[in-house]
């Protein structure tokens, strides 16, 4: 029995020694996740790494730490983490996808197609399996960037950077403002590194008077939260920027807009801006040029393609941004696209890892044409096998953007660029106009409050804008393509209008200044809704004593059918009217057949019937004399009273409506309120 209790003594004491490292692996394991999992990357790295060298954890360690550095936009430095963990088999899939991404930030093009085609025979994650074969197709193409002759010409901008973050540069009035974490303070725990922060400084180009460097001061910089990514409207008095990540445990991961006005000498404590919702991310948003949209970036938002979207927002008549909308696969990948910017001449520069590159974000634009929007790599000097992003122009040849390149003083750094292309002479296109409706006396009024949509090939919205008290407009148009204009106010009917740049554009040899502005003029005239009151259709014409609708009526048909499309609310009577030969009872059954056709031919078209009644009234409703006072013939009487015509009977939305009966035939019209929002953006 002593034995025995000695023998159990040994295997208990055995036990422990074994067990004690073990328990203490898992709990240090529990806590390195809990940091992970919070987005205290940094953190997460050094405690990963001291799990590294206890046998039972190391490919999970390995993984962990490649991801912490992913995570926080070092993927470079995530190589031989991501390399370890896949030679200790790790079941992840993303393991072998995201190693290919850190090869190829490491300059290795070749083994990372390699990988990556021989995951694409065995992966089964949906998602990895997109990324990796839109960047497998980027690698195969990626000899065209690296051979394509290059304009540009780049400089680190000494004076503005330090060892620590400076990015996206903006210039407004005067003055650079940047995002930097430069000032130690609140250490942010994703990347170890403190804060970001808005900053400013004096400059002329990119001659910087580094004694005039300052951080942005009021309520715009928050010590435990990042700010930063900058956007000015035109006048410069309204500024948006990203705000969030804590860090912190009861803090936030998100990111959100915000909106400040310039006012009495400072600005105003920022709003969220309402496009910023719950459970997304939002950051790097621009203004266009005509102070009415901004771009943005937005992760985890309704209908992204993958990881980072750029999306586009419009400002309403009533100073909120609304009409969210994904800028599509043109632009868009599975990858991250973000850093929009919206130049001068409508193109559009953003950073992306999901299109062909040369490293992690390369700089790109985005150019309409003919109906198409084509995507080019920047090529280098611009890009570099690191990040690049944050483009801002200067003017057409100069600007800065930002890249954590070798040879930078820092992290992020800012540069400068020329480019000295000498085809970059430009032709702005623009589309102008004014809504207009008719007054109690047939003559043009401004229409003042409209909405007007711009649609481009394919029936693709384009752009939207509301006309304000003036009734005038403006779009950007692109040569080669065919637009139609649609105006919509509420009371009266959605009309189009249609406008071809085809046949339009300047030659480019016929350039003479860098910048070319030509612009073309429209009106959009939109017709009062009102009840019971008649309008004629023009060219309705019928064969004698038959009612087959005729090719040139079917022209003028489908023009009401695009009617009833555009104001689905309303309900018609087509009505057919004929002159006074032959009987009454002759008349009326032609004129029925005739409406009858008529509706048949709209309803054809996707028209409802319950939408449309055919109504023949015969000779009995003349517009003009059948006949002269003299008794002779009157042709023109006779061909004005062969006609058919529509009238709206009802609508199906609570919308006022006038009856035919009032003496103007026109409402006072609608008090719709431009906040100080609207009139400080614009």
């Amino acid at each position: 029995m002593p034995n025995m209790n000695r023998l159990l003594s040994l295997f208990i004491i055995l036990f422990l020694i074994v067990a004690s490292p073990l328990v203490a692996q898992k709990k240090a394991l529990k806590k390195a996740n809990k940091k992970f999992k919070r987005g205290e990357y940094e953190i997460a790295i050094g405690a990963f790494k001291s799990l590294l060298n206890k046998g039972s954890y190391k490919a999970e360690a390995n993984y962990k730490i490649a991801e912490s550095y992913r995570l926080s936009h070092r993927i470079a430095q995530a190589l031989p983490y991501y390399q370890a963990a896949i030679s200790s088999n790790i079941k992840e899939e993303g393991a072998t996808v995201y190693y290919a991404y850190a090869l190829k930030a490491n300059e290795k093009y070749e083994e990372a197609e390699k990988i990556l085609s021989t995951y694409l025979d065995s992966g089964t994650d949906k998602k990895l399996r997109k990324l990796a074969e839109n960047e497998y197709n980027n690698l195969r193409n990626l000899s065209d960037i690296r051979e394509r002759n290059s304009y540009y010409r780049v400089k680190n901008l000494d004076a503005i950077n330090t060892k620590n973050t400076e990015y996206a540069p903006v210039y407004n009035g005067g003055e650079l403002y940047f995002t930097s974490n430069r000032d130690h303070g609140k250490i942010y725990k994703a990347t170890g590194t403190a804060f970001t922060n808005i900053y400013k400084a004096k400059t002329q180009g990119a001659k910087v008077d580094v004694s005039t460097i300052e951080m942005l001061g009021g309520e715009i910089n928050s010590p435990k939260m990042n700010d930063g990514c900058v956007a000015f409207s035109k006048d410069g008095r309204t500024m948006l920027f990203a705000k969030g990540n804590t860090g912190r445990k009861k803090g936030t991961d998100e990111v959100k807009l915000y909106i400040s006005r310039f006012r009495k000498g400072e600005w105003t404590e920022p709003k969220m801006l309402n496009i910023s919702t719950v459970g997304v991310w939002d950051s790097s948003p621009v203004f266009a040029k005509n102070g009415k949209t901004v771009y943005f970036s937005s992760y985890n938002r309704k209908g992204s393609y993958g990881g980072t979207d750029i999306y586009k927002a419009t400002l309403s008549a009533r100073g909120k941004f609304v009409g969210v909308k994904n800028l599509g696969s043109a632009i868009n990948t599975p990858g991250d696209d973000m850093f929009p910017y919206v130049a001068d001449d409508g193109k559009l520069y953003f950073a992306s890892d999901g299109h062909p590159g040369l490293g992690g974000l390369d700089l790109f634009v985005a150019e309409r044409k003919d109906g198409k929007t084509n995507v080019r790599n920047l090529g280098s000097p611009v890009n570099s096998v690191a990040d690049d992003f944050g483009l801002f122009l200067f003017s057409q040849t100069k600007g800065f953007f930002t890249s954590n390149r070798k040879g930078g003083k820092g992290d992020d750094d800012i540069y400068t660029f020329i480019n000295n292309d000498p085809n970059l002479k430009v032709v702005n296109y623009f589309l102008s106009g004014t809504t207009l409706t008719d007054d109690s006396l047939g003559n043009e009024v401004i229409l003042p409050n409209t909405k007007i949509k711009l649609f481009g090939n394919n029936n693709e919205l384009i752009e939207e804008t509301i006309t304000g008290s003036s009734g005038t407009f403006k779009f950007r148009v692109y040569e080669g393509e065919n637009y139609q204009l649609i105006g919509e106010k509420q009371e009266y009917f959605t009309t189009r209008v249609d406008f071809s740049m085809i046949g339009n554009s300047i030659p480019q040899d016929e350039l003479v200044k860098m910048v070319t502005n030509k612009e073309f003029k429209t009106k959009v005239n939109l017709d009062k809704i009102v009840l019971d009151k008649s309008i004629v259709l023009d060219n309705i014409f019928y064969d004698f004593a038959k009612w087959d609708i005729r090719e040139d009526a079917s022209i003028e048909l489908d023009k009401l059918v695009n009617v009833l499309k555009d104001n689905p609310e309303i309900n018609i009577e087509l009505s057919s009217h004929t002159d006074s030969v032959d009987t009454d009872e002759y008349n009326q059954r032609l004129s029925q057949k005739r409406a009858e056709s008529a509706v048949e031919y709209i309803v054809a078209s996707g028209i409802k019937n319950t939408r449309i009644t055919a109504k023949g009234y015969g000779e009995v409703r003349p517009i003009a004399r059948n006949t002269n006072r003299d008794g002779t013939d009157n042709p023109e009487g006779r061909q004005k009273n062969r006609r058919t015509e529509f009238k709206v009977t009802s609508i199906n939305k609570s919308t006022k409506i006038i009856k035919n009966k009032t003496d103007d035939g026109v409402l006072d019209d609608d008090d719709i309120d431009f906040d100080e929002e609207l009139n400080d953006v614009n």
